[in-house]
C-alpha cells in the first residue's frame, strides 16, 4: 500500500525543520536559468533534494536539485532590521519528467505542513503575447490549466485541505500589488498577464500558439500551476513571475532551443534577483 501523500509531506517538513534553525516565513520556487537569486541570501543552510525524504530529483539544466534557505533583512525605522527567512527551491520537477502531480508537489504540501503561508513561483515561459519581447518579466494575473490533469484528483484526503477549493484568486492581488510596487521603486518594466501551462517536454507549434492567444494566454510553460494549486488548496497565499524567455512559435523567426532559455536566465539574473528580493522586503512584512 502506498503512503499517503499527506504522511509523505509530514516526512520531508520534519527533515527540512531539523536542519534549519528558524521558521520559513516565505519559500520561492526558481525556474530554468533563475537559480542565481539563491546564492545572494545570507546565512545560507543547503539541503541537496536527495537527501530530503521523498523529494524527487531535479534532471533538468538549469535546476539545481537544492533546497537553500536563508536570510533576506528588511531595514525598517529607527535602525532597526527585520530578517525574513526564506527558502528557495532551486529547480522544481516537472510533470514531464515522468513524476506524478504528487511528487512535482510534494514540496509545497511540506512547506505547507511547516505553516509556511507565503509562496512565490517563478519560471521561463515562451511569450504568447505579441507586445512581450524576450528578457520580459510577466506577473501572473490567472492560469489556465491545459496539463489536463489536476495534482488533486485521486481519493482525498482531509487532512489537505479543501476537496474543491475555491480558484477565483489562486495569484494574491495583495502580493500581485506589492510586486507592482517593488518594480515600479526599481525602475523594472512588469508586464502582466495569464499563464497557460501544458505538459510538455517539446515546445508548441504555430497553431496550437495561435489557439492559445485565443484563450486569452499570455505565456506558456511546463509547470508552476500543479504547484500553485497545490497552494490555494492549503491555503498559501502565492505570488507568479515569469521571465519571458523566448518568443513562442510562430511570433518570431527561428526555432526555440532550451539553451536560449538558459541565457535569457543570466541576461537578466542580476535584475530579477534584485526585483525578487524586493518583493520579499514586502511582502514579508505583510504576513
Amino acid at each position: 500500500m502506498s503512503i499517503p501523500i499527506f504522511d509523505r509531506a509530514q516526512s520531508s517538513a520534519r527533515y527540512i525543520r531539523a536542519h534549519i534553525t528558524s521558521d520559513i516565513d516565505i519559500v520561492v520556487v526558481l525556474g530554468s536559468g533563475l537559480g542565481a537569486f539563491a546564492e545572494t541570501l545570507d546565512e545560507s543552510a543547503v539541503i541537496p533534494y536527495e537527501e530530503i525524504p521523498d523529494f524527487a530529483r531535479s534532471t533538468v539544466e538549469g535546476h539545481s536539485g537544492r533546497l537553500v534557505v536563508g536570510k533576506i533583512t528588511v531595514p525598517q525605522e529607527g535602525g532597526i532590521k527585520r530578517e525574513i527567512t526564506v527558502a528557495v527551491m532551486q529547480g522544481r520537477f516537472h510533470y514531464y519528467e515522468g513524476y506524478s502531480l504528487d511528487e512535482v508537489t510534494l514540496p509545497i504540501r511540506a512547506f505547507g505542513a511547516m505553516g509556511v503561508k507565503s509562496l512565490v513561483l517563478t519560471n521561463a515561459a515562451g511569450g504568447v503575447n505579441p507586445n512581450f519581447h524576450q528578457g520580459s518579466l510577466m506577473l501572473i494575473t490567472d492560469h489556465i490549466n491545459l496539463m489536463l490533469e489536476s495534482p488533486l484528483r485521486g481519493r482525498h484526503d482531509d487532512r489537505l485541505g479543501a476537496r474543491f477549493p475555491d480558484m477565483t484568486e489562486v495569484y494574491s492581488r495583495e502580493y500581485q500589488r506589492a510586486a507592482e510596487e517593488a518594480a515600479t521603486e526599481l525602475g523594472v518594466k512588469l508586464e502582466k498577464g495569464v499563464y497557460l501551462a501544458l505538459q510538455g517536454p517539446n515546445y508548441e507549434t504555430p497553431a496550437e500558439i495561435r489557439m492559445m492567444r485565443t484563450l486569452g494566454a499570455d505565456a506558456v510553460g511546463m509547470s508552476t500551476v500543479p504547484e500553485a494549486i497545490v497552494a490555494r488548496q492549503m491555503g498559501m497565499r502565492t505570488l507568479g513571475i515569469s521571465l519571458i524567455s523566448n518568443a513562442a512559435a510562430g511570433i518570431a523567426e527561428g526555432p526555440i532551443d532550451h539553451e536560449i532559455v538558459m541565457k535569457i536566465g543570466e541576461t537578466v539574473s542580476q535584475q530579477f534577483s534584485d526585483l525578487l528580493r524586493r518583493i520579499i522586503q514586502k511582502i514579508g512584512t505583510r504576513g
